[in-house]
């Protein structure tokens, strides 16, 4: 009888693990979403430090994270358990055990569900919202528009909401990007007209414009839509004598700025010869980082003109250096030239 009652006495002085639940459902979880996570709750409800020596789960596909410190009488822990659904379709359970200094050395928590694969999923067709617009994409990308041109894209659209949905164009300081959209009727779809009139738009090469939208009187810089393209001069029209006598542009495309001085300012010019017979149109010099080339404004009449420009070391390293500019010009045959610039800064 005394060893009985000694025996029960060290029983009770043993932690006793109890988990607030033992079972978690994450119902009905999209494939698409990635992984999902819970939390069993356990109180230490015995008598002395309560140690989890390890929790394992029955799959690689769920990750289980223990606290490794003792949970003295009375508190609390938590274990939390991660399910990664990528590539599991259809219903699951898995099984956790936890191993414990308990007198309940070995328990076990479970996790179920169901897993909808991506392909039964709806798809979103409208991802971009601006408030009670919703459209396919905020994006258009007009590729090559010769000047003189007016090109038209479209974004679907629709009407989610139960009310009319007014759409304009806000005020842009460019006027060679527009769109155009009636009144959208409740849970009515349709295509938005955008617009680039590359005959109004005063660049040459990549250009990018934003078309900012009023939906519903409400004008937010968020309601933007980002349009690029690469306008360029149509030559095809040029007859054969037109031809003959355009401009040729006779470029230096490799420059060597030597070693400049850290932190400073250094000057230089690019020379260009017309070896044409008309005058030869510098359309746009696109800079590069730390390169800033003067404006020219005047054609290059037969012969040759140097167009400065400043290569600015301020925050450089020193080390070796290049940098590319692109010129577009007039010169039917060559009217686009890349040049490269090189430097040393010590």
């Amino acid at each position: 009888m005394a060893l009985a009652t000694v025996a029960v006495a060290m029983l009770a002085q043993d932690p006793v693990i109890t988990f607030d639940k033992t079972t978690h459902d994450f119902g009905k979880i999209n494939e698409a979403d990635g992984r999902v996570t819970t939390v069993f709750t356990f109180t230490n409800q015995g008598m002395s430090p309560l140690v989890l020596s390890n929790v394992r789960a029955s799959c690689g596909c769920t990750t289980p994270k223990w606290p490794h410190n003792p949970i003295e009488p009375g508190q609390t822990g938590e274990i939390t358990v991660t399910y990664n659904p990528n590539g599991r379709p259809g219903k699951f359970q898995k099984t956790i055990t936890v191993t414990s200094n308990a007198t309940e050395q070995t328990m076990r928590i479970f996790i179920k569900g169901e897993v909808i694969p991506r392909s039964a999923q709806p798809v979103n067709r409208y991802a971009v919202t601006f408030g009670e617009l919703s459209l396919k994409a905020d994006k258009i990308a007009f590729g090559t528009v010769n000047k003189g041109e007016t090109a038209q894209k479209f974004i679907e659209y629709a009407n989610q909401t139960k009310e009319n949905v007014t759409v304009e164009t806000q005020d842009a300081a460019y006027a060679y990007a527009q769109a155009t959209l009636n009144p959208i009727e409740p849970g009515k779809s349709g295509q938005l007209m955008v617009q680039f009139d590359a005959n109004a738009c005063p660049m040459y090469g990549p250009v990018q414009q934003t078309v900012l939208l009023r939906v519903n009187g409400k004008a937010d810089p968020a309601y933007a839509i980002n349009v690029t393209a690469d306008v360029r001069e149509d030559f095809s029209k040029l007859t054969e004598d037109q031809l003959l006598q355009a401009p040729i542009a006779e470029i230096e495309t490799e420059m060597q700025m030597g070693i400049l001085a850290h932190g400073k300012k250094a000057k230089a010019a690019l020379r260009i010869v017309n070896a044409g017979s008309t005058p030869l149109a510098i359309r746009r010099i696109i800079d590069a980082d730390n390169i800033r080339f003067q404006a020219v404004k005047a054609p290059i009449k037969a012969g040759k003109k140097d167009i400065k420009f400043e290569v600015m070391t301020q925050g450089l390293e020193p080390g070796d250096y290049e940098r590319q500019i692109t010129i577009i010009t007039n010169d039917p045959k060559n009217p686009i030239r890349t040049i490269n610039i090189h430097w040393t800064i010590q």
